[in-house]
């Protein structure tokens, strides 16, 4: 397994990079979120999954290890391949896909091309319990609508003649 790479960065793309470790250059798939982290110096380090297939060897690179849980959370789901993934990740940032998932948003999840509503449910039935305890976030997110803390607060705010 090949847990990161470290080089001179050779190419840089919005869809991959090609880094030259020791004189072997590595063609690494990337998200634009990672492009969009990446500057252009010559020194680089990625964090990378690796994909092992019947025809193929495929290697993602991350600039945040955040990101790559994030990929490596997605690709456990039934129907998120490592494209509709990649492509949740250009779409949204991790934190953006993490909260999504730990308060139940379809319609930000849905809201990525190439997912529909059933694929933006089964992300979320399946991640939902693994982010909120690997993240160690609260069953209700403080980014949430929380419309019982809206009316609690109401109430405090309307005072009644004595």
């Amino acid at each position: 397994m090949i847990t990161h790479l470290k080089g001179r960065l050779v190419e840089k793309t919005p869809t991959y990079v090609v880094i030259e470790c020791a004189g072997v250059g590595y063609f690494v798939n990337i998200s634009l979120h990672t492009f969009s982290k990446i500057s252009d110096s010559e020194s680089i380090q990625l964090y990378t999954h690796l994909q092992i297939k019947e025809d193929s060897h495929t290697l993602y690179g991350f600039a945040e290890n955040s990101e790559r849980e994030i990929f490596r959370l997605l690709l456990s789901v039934s129907g998120i391949g490592s494209s509709i993934a990649r492509t949740m990740l250009s779409s949204l940032t991790p934190i953006q896909i993490r909260n999504a998932i730990a308060c139940g948003d379809v319609l930000t999840i849905q809201a990525v091309k190439g997912i529909g509503a059933k694929t933006a449910q089964r992300v979320i039935l399946d991640l939902k319990d693994k982010v909120l305890k690997i993240y160690d976030i609260d069953e209700v997110s403080p980014n949430s609508n929380n419309t019982n803390k809206e009316e609690a607060l109401s109430a405090l705010e309307v005072r009644t003649p004595l």
